[in-house]
């Protein structure tokens, strides 16, 4: 079982310590741009809440000392894109997840990545780089990534968790926690049924949403962070979660497991982009840059508990990461899951369908 930060303790403190006192003596000479000529940068980050290791930010000033870092947080991808269309100037870096960097790309509100820039780029896994959602990281490198799944309690179900259906059986009524969401929880319907979760045919997210009003008398709560609390807690026997929520929340209770079904699910990917209007462009690459160094990519997976794109860093972390097929997802699972995409307009169809779910 992963323990993330006693590993901090441990492997960080011998393997990534003898990396940085080899490999990253390079990659520190690498990441220092031209940004280092600038005098008291404030680089305004808005970024998911507890996605960023205080201690990272710390060595990244300490390294940069005229860098300082000013954290602001959003809950959702649509909170982020609302803020940032109203207020375009304030933020330099933010942390969307595919579908949302599509639609910025097409709003035209980020800046072009200088790759030259970006030395550690060449270290991230090759699956992590040039999704069809940004083709050539032309503006987001990938920052975080994991699948989305059934986190279930082994003393409470006592039989092969393999599909999206246990969430559908009545014999767990009450005892299934779904993700407060329209894109997760129509996820699941549609690839319970064989459908693409990227799907614009309305006579199947009609069949989606009925299958989903016909679940919620099933359910017992509908959340988004403190599912992980409760199911550590054994207030439920199944629950929709990201793969990484799942890998904390088995670190504090042996009695959970975590599953990719069959039917198939969603590979996310959250990435750092550089807002369009960013004023501190230089310093942002030089952060971006420092994000991807190996031994920084590792305590800072470490510390969020989901899976960096930094190849190094995953077999840095060692027994328990590299070997975890919830922290790292062996291709077969990878082949049966789809990224999400931005559904332009017809994100409105989606959205009346969860609220017609929700008000049922």
């Amino acid at each position: 079982m992963i323990s993330t930060k006693k590993l901090v303790s441990s492997i960080l403190a011998t393997s990534l310590i003898l990396f940085s006192l080899s490999g990253c003596a390079n990659s520190n000479s690498q990441s220092t741009s031209t940004a280092d000529t600038e005098e008291d940068v404030t680089l305004n980050i808005y970024n998911w809440g507890d996605y960023l290791d205080p201690d990272v930010i710390a060595e990244f000033e300490t390294e940069y000392p005229h860098i300082k870092i000013q954290e602001t947080y959003y809950d959702s991808n649509e909170a982020m894109l609302a803020k940032l269309k109203a207020d375009s100037t304030t933020y330099d870096i933010a942390f969307p997840s595919d579908y949302a960097v599509e639609r910025m790309i097409e709003d035209d509100m980020l800046a072009e990545i200088d790759l030259s820039k970006i030395t550690n780029y060449t270290g991230l896994l090759d699956y992590c780089k040039n999704q069809d959602f940004d083709p050539g990281n032309k503006y987001s490198i990938p920052y975080m990534w994991g699948t989305v799944g059934i986190l279930y309690n082994k003393t409470m179900v006592d039989e092969p968790v393999d599909s999206w259906g246990l969430l559908f059986d009545s014999k767990y009524s009450k005892k299934i926690l779904m993700y407060d969401s329209v894109r997760e929880s129509m996820l699941i319907a549609l690839k319970y049924l064989g459908y693409s979760c990227n799907t614009k045919d309305d006579t199947q997210l009609e069949k989606a949403k009925n299958l989903l009003i016909q679940q919620k008398p099933l359910v017992l709560a509908y959340g988004t962070d403190e599912i992980k609390r409760k199911m550590i807690n054994n207030e439920a026997a199944l629950a929709v979660v990201y793969s990484g929520d799942a890998t904390l929340a088995m670190d504090e209770n042996e009695d959970l497991d975590y599953v990719v079904p069959k039917e198939g699910s969603n590979v996310w990917f959250d990435n750092i982009v550089l807002l369009k209007n960013s004023q501190h462009k230089e310093a942002a690459e030089t952060f971006i840059n420092f994000l991807c160094r190996a031994d920084i990519a590792a305590k800072n997976s470490a510390y969020i508990g989901y899976t960096t794109p930094v190849e190094q860093a995953i077999e840095d972390l060692g027994d328990g990461y590299y070997d975890n097929a919830v922290y790292n997802p062996p291709a077969d699972i990878i082949k049966r899951c789809e990224v999400y995409h931005d559904l332009g307009d017809y994100m409105e169809k989606y959205n009346n369908i969860w609220l017609t779910i929700k008000s049922s």
